[in-house]
């Protein structure tokens, strides 16, 4: 049986069973105290008027409580069915929002009316549950799209070297041998990125006090012989800031957004600067540099995959266009927020705030 057919049912035997308590309120109650047997009345006492008896009583109460019943039934029946008809039709709505989700239209809300009820409530976690899986599928089309473009790129210029080598095999191979090694390490290491972000949302980690400043320093010793060679100075300091999370995503982020302050800074002289602070509730990573000027309605874009700051292949190691999109999944990973804001004189400085964990006690003297 439907939902509908039996709230009806249930509305229908709810009033039958409150007609014959009635009924039987009315026999134990009232009944019973009519005499089951004729009365004689004497006329000398002025007593006037008819005495029924309990069987003549019942013999027309009898019929008269089934008819009560019978209407009840059908009453019940029939308004259980229209009652529940309106109490329904909201799933109703859900229900055909469903199948159109199914059908591949995401795009489409319930968007219930009326006061916030139980059934307000389904269809506005609904509507919102949609939203994000269509946002969700957006970003992953576009990235798909994205990533096909960038893979495929690589693979068009070794086709080219490998074509021009075969036309004239009597050109020296050691230069293109040399441009192929880039070209695939290149195409290897947006792999990779591409691996590690389309896991980003399968992540299951223990949370575990980590030193953000000790992270800091680590990624800035890995990096340094890059910035060395790219003329950038790194500067670290700040406080000690313990954060909650996983020491091994967290280096990761650090090192991603250090290594993209140094790949975007100016050709010479350039700075990244890499401070820890510790706010009321979180630990603060603030990472900085110098480089080209970026307009406000730029920065909001560099999260996204395959987005650049600046040109796409200055140098070596201009990244694969994936390092602040991972930053941002870490982030949200952890619970944290990312900023991203324009510097003045040209760079980009970018605030990660973590949940902060417990302060390491100091050494006992």
């Amino acid at each position: 049986m439907s939902v509908r057919l039996r709230l009806a049912l249930s509305y229908a035997g709810f009033l039958m069973v409150a007609g014959t308590l009635l009924l039987v309120a009315v026999w134990v109650f009232l009944l019973r105290y009519v005499p089951d047997r004729a009365v004689l009345i004497n006329r000398d006492d002025g007593l006037t008027g008819v005495f029924p008896v309990r069987s003549a009583l019942l013999d027309v109460f009898a019929p008269r409580a089934a008819a009560v019943l019978a209407f009840l039934l059908v009453f019940g029946l029939v308004g259980g069915w229209i009652l529940a008809g309106r109490m329904l039709a909201p799933l109703t709505r859900i229900t055909d929002a469903t199948r159109t989700a199914t059908n591949g239209s995401l795009s489409h809300r319930i968007r219930l009316p009326g006061r916030n009820d139980e059934f307000r409530e389904l269809a506005d976690a609904f509507d919102t549950m949609l939203a994000r899986i269509e946002a969700h599928v957006c970003e992953q089309q576009r990235f798909a799209a994205n990533a096909s473009h960038e893979l495929r790129t690589p693979l068009a210029v070794s086709k080219s070297l490998l074509d021009l080598a075969r036309a004239d095999p009597d050109q020296d191979t050691g230069q293109i041998i040399d441009r192929l090694h880039t070209v695939n390490t290149r195409a290897i290491e947006a792999t990779e990125a591409l691996l590690l972000l389309s896991r980003a949302h399968q992540w299951s980690f223990t949370r575990e006090p980590v030193d953000l400043s000790l992270v800091a320093e680590e990624a800035a010793e890995t990096l340094l012989p890059l910035a060395e060679k790219r003329g950038v100075t790194i500067e670290t300091g700040g406080d000690i800031a313990p954060a909650l999370g996983s020491q091994p995503l967290l280096l990761q982020l650090v090192t991603n957004l250090v290594q993209n302050a140094i790949v975007h800074n100016l050709p010479d002289r350039g700075t990244v600067r890499v401070t820890t602070a510790v706010g009321p509730v979180s630990a603060v990573l603030t990472v900085e540099n110098t480089g080209d000027v970026l307009t406000p309605h730029q920065v909001p874009t560099l999260t996204e995959p395959f987005q650049r700051g600046t040109e796409r292949l200055r140098a070596d190691h201009a990244g694969v266009g994936l390092g602040l999109a991972i930053v941002k999944t870490i982030t949200g990973a952890h619970d944290g927020t990312l900023t991203l804001t324009p510097r003045p004189g040209g760079g980009l400085r970018v605030t990660v705030d973590l949940p902060a964990g417990r302060r390491p006690h100091p050494p006992c003297r």
